[in-house]
C-alpha cells in the first residue's frame, strides 16, 4: 500500500529499479523550501501538478535524486503521490492558517 507520510516520504507501490538496489521510498528534501528550487518554473505549474513542471523539479528536491528517466518510467499511481506530496509541503502549516485574535480597531464602531 502506498502511503505519504508526514515528513514528506513516498513508498512506492512498485519501486524503481536502480543499479545498487531498488528505491522503494522517496523523501522531499529541505532543497524544496528553497525558492531558488523553483528556478525556471511557474509556482502555479507545480502547484497543479503539471507533470512537466515536476519533471524539472522532482530530481532537485527528492532523496534518492531520481532522474527524469526514472521519473518518467514510474508508476503512475507512485507520480501522482508525489506530486501530491509535492503540493502538501509547498503549503503553509496550520499554525499560519490560524487567523489573528481581533484587535481593537476591529472592535471600533462602524461609520456611515
Amino acid at each position: 500500500m502506498n502511503k505519504l507520510n508526514t515528513q514528506h516520504t513516498v513508498t512506492l507501490v512498485r519501486p524503481i529499479p536502480r543499479k545498487g538496489g531498488d528505491i522503494k521510498e522517496v523523501a522531499l528534501t529541505a532543497v524544496l523550501r528553497q525558492a531558488g528550487s523553483l528556478r525556471g518554473l511557474k509556482v502555479y505549474d507545480v502547484l497543479t501538478s503539471s507533470y512537466d513542471a515536476l519533471l524539472v523539479l522532482l530530481p532537485r528536491v527528492t532523496s534518492p535524486a531520481l532522474t527524469e528517466d526514472e521519473i518518467a518510467r514510474m508508476d503512475t499511481w507512485d507520480f501522482c503521490q508525489l506530486s501530491n506530496a509535492v503540493a502538501d509541503f509547498l503549503q503553509p502549516n496550520s499554525e499560519q492558517n490560524e487567523t489573528e485574535p481581533e484587535t481593537a480597531l476591529s472592535n471600533a464602531p462602524l461609520t456611515e
